[in-house]
């Protein structure tokens, strides 16, 4: 059903934006009600309002947190049209429809990051404003609601281009935005309540992924991948691939340098850094070859072409990188199923959410940069310069690697890991085999654990492997005992003081 809208109420915080939709409103003949500031500021641009206190013959009460809250109001919006009864009522009392609603809340969430002032906060929890949004929502059928600034092109649309006729469908879709906004409001005001930290729960767009995990399991993403990414190619994004991008992309923010980095199931596979791009490129693909196979390969430089000329030798599933080479692109982009993505920017959460049996689990994401100043060297001898860079790239690395965790590495490469075991030892076997399975010497290597040794076992076996220097967290009872075998065989060892258990 097509609604001809004659009557529009106004009623905004942010005022500026509103000059173009009052100007097409007028131009449509389609009448305009607001209060206070905003029907001074439409006043004074030259267009004709009426007062919604002329409606409800009430002014505006307590300092304004009662304007709008009113039969004449909110009946306008609310009332059914389809019903004998509900138009009988509205003329007896004298309540005339309202087409159009246009609000845009007090900004809550921003007042919460400006101050801590109580009062200041509890005053920009808007009242009248959300629930006009909700209202006007809830009668979609016959009333169209913009519940935010970021929904005015979609109105100017509508009016220039279809005359000020909402179809049943403009309507259903606005209403679901307005919800949308208003479950985001009394969310984050429910935070503030509870001092919980904003943590931020996109509610869109939601996109029906291929399946889950597993192809029996249906799954959805919830988010605007477009704000991060620009996709060039490439088949749809699954759920599985999501998850490797993100592995992806929080791994090589870690560095400076450059840098390229090849996942498998969320770990890194292979992970180099250089003066060259292109021979970090072989460096990391030389750390395990098999598994870089079908892999997620992330730059932090842009993709040149005598870089795409190598990476197009194997077969990938992803590469994100933040820029790309004309002629880059011509060269990828003859597998067309590839998934090619252009980072826009770096997801700004500062905290990560899961599902745990019926609840959900919130904490701050790991976001601690290894540097220098945390160190404490715990052993007699001192690593050296390289080997103190290493171990510093190394501890990078297995901070994004499941739990327990051992990452091996050598002048900036990624030579083996063990992720995932379910003992500290396996992982150190773990990662020297693997090491050892691409013909690596491990002479002169680092070790980095992102947890603490509970015995000198692991400590031993990476001394026989070759390896000379170790950076793990500390905080073991038998901290003394890693301590002393190193003192023994003249290695050295750094207590980071941050552990990186990553499940």
């Amino acid at each position: 059903m097509d609604i001809n809208i004659k009557t529009a109420l106004i009623s905004v915080y942010h005022k500026e934006n509103i000059d173009n939709i009052v100007k097409h409103l007028t131009n449509l003949a389609i009448k305009i009600i607001s209060t206070g500031g905003t029907k001074e500021y439409i006043e004074k641009l030259g267009y004709e309002v009426t007062s919604v206190e002329s409606l409800t013959n009430y002014p505006s009460l307590f300092n304004g947190r009662i304007k709008t809250l009113h039969p004449s109001i909110m009946g306008g919006i609310l009332f059914n049209r389809d019903e004998i009864n509900d138009l009988e009522e509205s003329k007896q009392y004298q309540i005339s429809q309202i087409d159009l609603v246009i609000v845009d809340l007090y900004p809550f969430e921003q007042t919460l990051k400006q101050t801590q002032n109580a009062d200041e906060i509890i005053e920009k929890i808007d009242i009248g404003g959300i629930s006009l949004i909700r209202a006007a929502a809830k009668n979609y059928k016959h009333v169209l609601v913009i519940p935010s600034e970021n929904e005015y092109k979609f109105l100017i649309d509508l009016l220039v281009n279809k005359n000020g006729i909402s179809s049943i469908s403009d309507r259903k879709y606005m209403a679901s935005k307005a919800f949308e906004i208003t479950t985001n409001y009394d969310r984050i005001i429910y935070q503030y309540f509870n001092e919980l930290p904003l943590v931020n729960i996109p509610t869109s767009p939601i996109t029906q992924l291929r399946y889950g995990e597993n192809p029996h399991q249906k799954a959805w993403y919830i988010g605007n991948f477009d704000n991060i990414f620009d996709k060039i190619q490439g088949q749809d994004i699954s759920y599985n691939n999501l998850l490797d991008i993100d592995a992806s992309i929080n791994l090589i923010q870690e560095f400076d340098e450059p840098t390229i980095a090849i996942l498998k199931h969320n770990n890194a596979c292979g992970v180099a850094s250089s003066s060259n791009i292109i021979l970090a490129w072989h460096k990391a693909l030389e750390a395990d070859p098999i598994s870089a196979f079908g892999g997620i390969i992330v730059s932090n430089l842009c993709i040149t072409e005598e870089l795409a000329v190598e990476i197009n030798k194997l077969f990938f599933e992803i590469l994100i990188a933040p820029s790309f080479e004309n002629q880059s692109l011509k060269i990828l982009s003859s597998k067309q199923k590839r998934i090619i993505l252009k980072q826009k920017a770096f997801p700004p959460e500062i905290y990560s959410i899961k599902t745990a049996l019926n609840g959900v689990l919130i904490q701050e994401k790991d976001l601690h940069k290894i540097n220098s100043n945390t160190f404490k060297v715990v052993t007699e001898k001192h690593p050296s310069i390289e080997e103190t860079e290493d171990l510093i790239f190394a501890n990078k690395i297995v901070k994004h690697t499941k739990s327990n965790a051992i990452v091996i590495t050598k002048n900036k490469q990624l030579l083996g890991s063990g992720t995932g075991q379910t003992s500290r030892i396996d992982a150190v076997k773990n990662a020297i085999e693997k090491a050892h399975k691409f013909n690596f010497n491990l002479s002169g290597a680092v070790l980095a654990s992102d947890a603490f040794f509970p015995f000198s076992d692991s400590i031993e076996l990476a001394y026989n492997a070759g390896i000379t220097s170790f950076i793990q967290p500390g905080g073991s009872i038998r901290d003394s005992e890693s301590i002393n075998f190193c003192n023994q065989k003249k290695l050295s060892m750094i207590f980071s003081n941050f552990r990186h258990f990553k499940h």
